[in-house]
């Protein structure tokens, strides 16, 4: 079908916990974002969020990762569009300004959402 793909630098000011960890919801947000840009890519309009499946968190996301959030169109409806979500930690923040290039990206989150676009006349 299509697959969307964003990178984005998590800033020190989205660091929530100790160890400069990052909230889930952080990538949840994210998910937002290309989810957008499939719907424009497709439809031709933003579309609104239906719901999420399935979330999973499975690594941490730090303050000074760069991020990759993949979204993949699973299936089309009339008027829905079922995308499977992953966020993954393609460098890792080592402190300060520093970062490394991972050889292989930590899968962080995934998850299945549901988003709806308007009709068509």
């Amino acid at each position: 079908m299509i697959t969307v793909t964003h990178r984005r630098y998590v800033p020190y000011s989205h660091a929530h916990y100790a160890g400069n960890l990052v909230d889930g919801a952080y990538s949840l947000g994210l998910f937002g974002d290309v989810a957008t840009e499939v719907c424009i890519r497709l439809d031709g309009d933003e579309g609104l969020f239906a719901s999420y499946d399935d979330v999973q968190f499975k690594a941490p996301v730090q303050a000074g990762d760069v991020l990759e959030i993949t979204a993949r169109v699973v299936h089309m409806g009339t008027r829905s569009r079922r995308i499977e979500f992953t966020s993954a930690v393609v460098c890792r923040g080592t402190g300060g300004s520093a970062a490394e290039l991972l050889a292989e990206p930590i899968v962080a989150v995934t998850a299945v959402g549901t988003v709806v676009v308007p009709a068509t006349a």
